[in-house]
């Protein structure tokens, strides 16, 4: 099997784990990222944003209530109906549109800002989704992205969940989005600025084992996880989960105050 379809596959199967479950419950906890994006590159009003792998909205909403005009995408449409609910409810016109990050089907240098929030690091085909980025986005335009690190608490889960459910190894990491180096390789040719701060979210849930079983029940890649594993194997990654939560843990009483370091980008468009 040749790599473009080992890319293809590996798509088609986080496309199935993102319509596990429920992912708005837990997309919503994360809004605050969307908006610190958004004032980080200075977002103007009237401005045309494209929001790629935009999940149920976040960093949509969060644009749209700067006054800008906002293309929402996804490829899973029942986010993308998430966020479409979220936006007729708090009044705002958007356009949503079923899209691929790797295949955006906008012409070129058609958008003022293009931002992604924990969405477009996911796709399979890193250098094809940054090109795109790049693409649509105007000559001096800006894209915004936040991205978890390796070391954070988000990718040492999905380093964990890939020792009991090996990936293709030759699939690079997601989290590979959330360092310097790389966003360096993705942008550097397209870039005349690449401004890059880290920045912390804080999941806060009722006690590490409230944030399993909401995580195991709502978000989609957990979901999965859990799904593929025999029932004594569930029990020893419950087990190494609530152990990684409790090191990161900062609450000191029996809530959950976990911090997760992210990278907050921005990037001009030469």
């Amino acid at each position: 099997m040749d790599a473009a379809v080992d890319l293809e596959t590996v798509k088609s199967r986080q496309r199935v784990a993102w319509t596990l479950g429920n992912g708005a419950v837990v997309g919503t906890t994360l809004q605050i990222v969307g908006e610190s994006l958004c004032e980080a590159i200075d977002l103007r009003a009237g401005s045309l944003v494209l929001d790629v792998a935009a999940g149920n909205g976040n960093a949509t909403l969060a644009a749209a209530r700067r006054w800008c005009d906002v293309v929402s995408t996804d490829y899973v449409a029942t986010l993308l109906d998430s966020g479409r609910q979220r936006a007729a409810a708090e009044g705002h016109i958007v356009r949503f549109q079923e899209a691929d990050a790797e295949r955006l089907p906008f012409a070129d240098d058609v958008f003022d800002v293009v931002l992604s929030t924990f969405g477009v690091m996911f796709a399979p085909d890193q250098e094809r989704a940054a090109d795109e980025l790049v693409r649509v986005c105007k000559p001096g335009g800006r894209v915004g992205l936040a991205n978890w690190t390796p070391g954070s608490f988000i990718g040492r889960l999905f380093a964990l969940m890939t020792t009991y459910v090996p990936d293709d190894g030759r699939i690079r990491s997601p989290a590979l989005w959330g360092t310097r180096e790389r966003l360096d390789e993705l942008f550097n040719e397209a870039a005349n600025q690449i401004i890059v701060r880290n920045r912390e979210f804080v999941f806060r849930y009722r006690s590490p084992m409230h944030w399993i079983e909401v995580f195991r029940t709502y978000y989609g890649p957990l979901t999965a996880t859990f799904g593929a594993l025999a029932p004594e194997t569930q029990a020893a990654f419950t087990r190494e989960l609530l152990d990684l939560l409790e090191q990161g843990n900062r609450s000191r009483d029996r809530c959950l105050v976990l911090p997760s370091e992210y990278l907050e980008v921005a990037i001009r468009k030469r």
